[in-house]
């Protein structure tokens, strides 16, 4: 983008002398922007454009010049490819739902109860991102498995027999909970801290109970920070792989497992690239709808 100089300030810049008529200049914040937008071209963009690109050669082809074909989309349909972004997009939002529910409390704690404490909770919730997360994930297993240290704990204590709480959906949905309660938590916190102590009082003083200003005061004016929380969370759990596989055991098959398939055994680039931008386009499409139910200027504070 440029524009005309035709500005005084332009003119006290340039020592005093209007521009030329017509002479073109790039603005100042616009030709600092040019290193950021490089970035994402590189970054973003050259290999979504070499996904699109991929998904319409013919299957099993690494020559990019091919002639282009619906072949990989048309193998979908006709397959039962439907039943992993279901199984994906249903743990999500199970997950994301969950996770709402359980990070709300801790939010308004770390924002208006825990005070000084609240530092040395946000370093043990943080603590953990440091480890691998299939390390932690291992240790679950470790934890659950038959045999393992809850079954071996009862067993010993209290003479109890539990049976493997593995490899069930159940464990995926934990699996989440667990990898991204943080994502979750800290925009929430973020947006529960918004609300200014001052409003939920004089909403007491009106004669508002405590759930009239939950749901009317505290809820619409922390929705920034909850639905970011929200969509980050759906997002990174509809893409999670570790989870099913792991504490799964490949009980359920999600997309992510079948598009690692077609990319590495199968070796079916352009039909693992149909996959991916099929659910960019089905997770693009359902965040849009969330949002379009939301008015973004008003929680945003625009207007």
């Amino acid at each position: 983008m440029t524009s005309v100089t035709t500005t005084p300030e332009l003119a006290e810049r340039a020592g005093g002398r209007a521009p030329r008529l017509g002479r073109v200049v790039w603005a100042p914040g616009r030709r600092h922007a040019l290193p950021v937008l490089a970035l994402l071209l590189v970054g973003f963009a050259a290999p979504l454009l070499a996904v699109i690109w991929f998904s319409f050669l013919p299957p099993r082809s690494f020559d990019l010049w091919q002639g282009l074909s619906l072949e990989n989309y048309r193998e979908i349909v006709s397959q039962t490819y439907y039943r992993s972004f279901l199984w994906s997009v249903g743990l999500a939002v199970v997950a994301t739902a969950t996770l709402a529910v359980i990070c709300y409390p801790v939010a308004y704690g770390l924002a208006k109860l825990f005070g000084r404490w609240a530092n040395l909770v946000t370093l043990l919730l943080v603590l953990p991102l440091f480890v691998s997360e299939n390390m932690r994930l291992y240790g679950w297993v470790l934890f659950f498995i038959k045999g393992g240290v809850l079954q071996g704990t009862l067993e010993s204590l209290f003479g109890v027999s539990l049976g493997t709480w593995l490899f069930t959906p159940e464990m995926i949905v934990f699996g989440m909970v667990y990898v991204y309660l943080p994502f979750m938590l800290f925009p929430m916190t973020l947006g529960v801290s918004m609300v200014p102590r001052e409003v939920t009082e004089a909403a007491g003083d009106l004669g508002a109970s405590r759930l009239q200003t939950f749901r009317e005061v505290e809820l619409p004016l922390a929705m920034p920070g909850i639905v970011i929380g929200c969509l980050l969370t759906f997002v990174l759990s509809v893409g999670a792989i570790s989870e099913a596989k792991v504490l799964g055991g490949q009980s359920v098959i999600v997309i992510t497992h079948d598009i690692e398939i077609a990319f590495t055994y199968a070796q079916n680039w352009p039909l693992g690239a149909a996959l991916s931008v099929l659910l960019m386009l089905l997770v693009g499409g359902l965040v849009l709808a969330v949002l379009r139910r939301f008015d973004l200027d008003r929680i945003l504070g625009r207007r």
